[in-house]
């Protein structure tokens, strides 16, 4: 569960990025190879990764340096009130970890399409799986809807795409990984406090370091939650006197609500839903920045993915085109938002909601994602450069597709009378003279 900074369309860094369903690769269940997710950043794009040149330097530096941060962690572990035996023992026994520290600092080269990011995670197989676990923890489910106020596909969806619904919720250790991105001073600060959030859990309930294993960045449990995150909504949900995100699906599950509903989610409404375009639909309103009532887009002749007019319900929805005009659109409501809370990705929320659908008996989308050629940063500098060139002002190329490039964008596909919906096309590479 991550919260950075999201943009529009492509590209990101991937380095803040900290959950299995955001960072790594996690293996299919064995029920199917079609769940195998694939490595994903935080901010709605979903990238091949090249490293950096220089990370190997940085590994034997990190390296070299961290018998002398561990030194000051435990100094550090002092002031928050941590035990002499965890400072002593569990702190001087940290390990340095170079993958870490080469997973932190790739950086995204390539972008992954829309439809490569959804067929790969809104499969047959984590439908039916949800379904099955539907009726399995159907009293819990229920219980916790009534609680919490969020529905129990919803609950089911976060947990299929973290972690396979339980079945993979990594392998490295928690406080190696954690000590390891400590001592590397980019984000030396943020990953020292999530550290000592780590080692007051371990106290508090007894983890050994078995137990404590997850994403290379430290995410926990069925539900990938951080440290911090763990000590302030992870709940008990089975009584035992411990809240286990690891071993106990019903604190996940409750745990998992819990936070939602701290959120932000709105009981009793949707997270959104597909719909229709009109064909001389104008695409004035895109992205989370321009939402309309829900009446505003109806009068704009919008309508459900199966024709019919859209609910007559007094409610804000932004527009999202995750493959431009010719894949799927999307309205997002405030549940929306509350996803992209969780997950600073438009790909994720736009993928948790329809696999909740899903799960509760909602049909395919009515549109498929096209097949789209994926960009590299530097095509989409090349894209910037020509609009700038041509008088649409984007700023400075940076390979990063956001809301001043998607908004020049825009206005270059008017001049052209192409359809303006902001999306980096073949059409508008071939418009820009530029080749794919």
């Amino acid at each position: 569960m991550i919260k950075i900074k999201g943009l529009t369309y492509l590209f990101a860094s991937i380095a803040a990025c900290v959950s299995l369903s955001a960072c790594s690769s996690v293996p299919a269940a064995s029920a199917s190879p079609s769940t195998n997710a694939t490595s994903s950043n935080a901010s709605g794009i979903v990238a091949e990764a090249n490293p950096m040149p220089d990370i190997s330097a940085s590994v034997q530096a990190n390296a070299e340096a961290f018998p002398s941060c561990v030194t000051g962690l435990q100094a550090r572990a002092r002031t928050e009130g941590l035990s002499e035996a965890t400072i002593n023992s569990t702190i001087a026994n940290l390990k340095f970890v170079p993958r870490v520290i080469e997973l932190d600092q790739q950086q995204p080269e390539f972008s992954q399409t829309f439809d490569n990011y959804f067929s790969k995670r809104a499969t047959e197989w984590r439908v039916n799986e949800g379904r099955r676990l539907l009726q399995k923890h159907s009293v819990l489910l229920n219980q916790l809807a009534k609680e919490y106020g969020v529905p129990p596909q919803y609950i089911l969806s976060f947990w299929g795409l973290e972690t396979n619904y339980g079945s993979y919720k990594g392998k490295m250790s928690v406080l190696n990984s954690l000590a390891t991105l400590a001592c590397e001073p980019r984000r030396s600060n943020y990953f020292t406090i999530e550290l000592m959030q780590a080692l007051k859990l371990k106290e508090k309930y007894q983890f050994d370091d078995d137990t404590m294993v997850g994403s290379w960045a430290g995410a926990m449990g069925h539900t990938q939650f951080m440290p911090s995150a763990y000590a302030k909504y992870a709940v008990d949900g089975d009584g035992d006197g411990k809240a286990d995100l690891w071993n106990s699906t019903t604190d996940a599950l409750t745990s998992a609500a819990n936070f939602l509903q701290h959120l932000g989610w709105q009981r009793n409404e949707r997270w959104g839903r597909e719909v229709l375009l009109p064909k001389d639909f104008s695409y004035s309103h895109l992205g989370a920045k321009q939402p309309l009532a829900l009446s505003e887009w109806a009068a704009l002749n919008v309508t459900q993915a199966n024709g019919q007019p859209l609910p007559a319900v007094d409610i804000q929805a932004a527009l999202y085109l995750p493959a431009g005009h010719t894949g799927p659109a999307f309205l997002g409501y405030e549940n929306f938002n509350v996803i992209m809370r969780w997950n600073r990705s438009e790909y994720y929320a736009i993928t948790v909601g329809h696999l909740a659908d899903r799960i509760n008996g909602g049909l395919p989308l009515t549109v498929s994602p096209p097949e789209q050629p994926r960009l590299s940063r530097e095509q989409v500098k090349q894209l910037q450069a020509k609009l700038n060139e041509a008088g649409f002002d984007v700023g400075k190329p940076d390979g990063v597709l956001g809301r001043n490039s998607v908004a020049g964008l825009q206005a270059f596909q008017r001049s052209k009378q192409m359809i303006a919906d902001g999306f980096p096309s073949p059409e508008v590479f071939s418009a820009l003279g530029l080749s794919l």
